[in-house]
């Protein structure tokens, strides 16, 4: 079996022929937890695209934030003969037994974007422990005093702790120093922007509005931060996310969104299409190019590819324009005089 080529550094358009072998005959189902970000659309194409190159076929089922309900399409798509699995975890605790079915059907499986702690998973993802990082590193550099609130992401996703440790190491000195106070910091249950908000405004009352700035894991918990915010007469403090969505690369040209980390899922989801059928067709983890071993917090050794992430702020949004991922009329809807290319 050939070696499978994949570059991170490609965007998922240069990657638009075949370069692995024949996926005629070959079906990947694609398990979704839900369709409430914007970007998992994104995803979804980008997925479709690789497996048509290939002349694979897509199917797929949507959990809709049900682990119950994602094991039972795991199950259903194994009984229509998928060859390949792509598994976006509701829960990373609960899908255990959606691998084990896979596992003995000979099915490859893909973990994707989020942990399966199962070394019989492909883990594929950006690097989570970096987002994080960015993101406090931008909060950081546009308020570098005052006090913080840590709006975290789902406590059934792993990312959303790899995330705030990326988080913490950056803030870490600043917090020794006495320059930041981290005042509180909540799970958002589902990554739901509705969660987040609320979660933002009972922080809000309990400290008395007294905040600086905001670390929220996403651009979904960044608008739910944002939303609370505004309706206190705070918009423009300090706000990260991450995910490169639309409204929130908006929000980062009007001001009141200081980072999005991008995170193309054009590539990712590319990337996921060839290595699901290049696995279907008998290619082993470690034939990915750009893979390596990995050893999760819980010391499962497995077989991973981190692609790279970039912090999209108001000094470099022309890097999504010129990529495609946002139309300048979309990026700069209700600014004046913003940041370029919205000036």
């Amino acid at each position: 079996m050939k070696k499978l080529f994949m570059a991170a550094a490609l965007s998922a358009t240069a990657l638009g022929t075949s370069v692995y072998a024949d996926g005629h005959g070959i079906t990947v189902g694609v398990s979704w937890s839900n369709f409430q970000e914007e970007r998992w659309k994104t995803d979804e194409a980008a997925i479709v695209a690789a497996l048509e190159a290939a002349g694979a076929t897509y199917i797929s089922t949507d959990a809709q934030s049900s682990s119950a309900k994602q094991l039972s399409d795991v199950e259903s798509m194994i009984a229509q003969g998928v060859d390949a699995l792509i598994i976006l975890a509701q829960d990373s605790a609960a899908i255990g037994p959606a691998v084990d079915a896979a596992a003995n059907e000979g099915i490859p499986v893909v973990a994707y974007d989020r942990l399966i702690e199962d070394n019989r998973a492909f883990y594929l993802t950006f690097d989570n422990v970096e987002v994080g990082r960015m993101q406090a590193r931008a909060v950081l550099a546009a308020q570098p005093t005052g006090n913080y609130v840590m709006i975290k992401g789902s406590p059934t996703d792993p990312n959303a702790d790899f995330l705030r440790g990326g988080q913490q190491e950056i803030l870490q000195a600043a917090i020794d120093a006495g320059d930041i106070t981290i005042v509180d910091e909540a799970y958002t249950d589902g990554w739901l922007p509705a969660n987040a908000q609320r979660n933002m405004e009972q922080i809000l009352t309990a400290n008395d509005n007294m905040v600086d700035a905001v670390v929220a894991s996403n651009d979904g918990t960044a608008g739910g931060a944002v939303a609370a915010l505004t309706a206190q007469g705070m918009e423009g403090i300090a706000v990260s996310g991450q995910d490169g969505d639309h409204a929130a690369l908006n929000r980062v040209a009007l001001g009141t969104q200081t980072v999005s980390v991008w995170k193309d899922a054009r590539d990712l989801g590319y990337t996921a299409g060839q290595v699901a059928v290049a696995m279907a067709a008998g290619a082993p983890m470690t034939s990915v190019v750009g893979s390596s071993a990995w050893t999760s917090p819980a010391g499962t050794d497995m077989t991973s590819l981190f692609l790279a992430p970039m912090p999209i702020t108001a000094g470099n949004l022309t890097a999504v324009t010129d990529a495609g991922w946002i139309t300048v009329e979309a990026l700069c809807q209700g600014v004046s005089d913003g940041p370029a290319p919205c000036n």
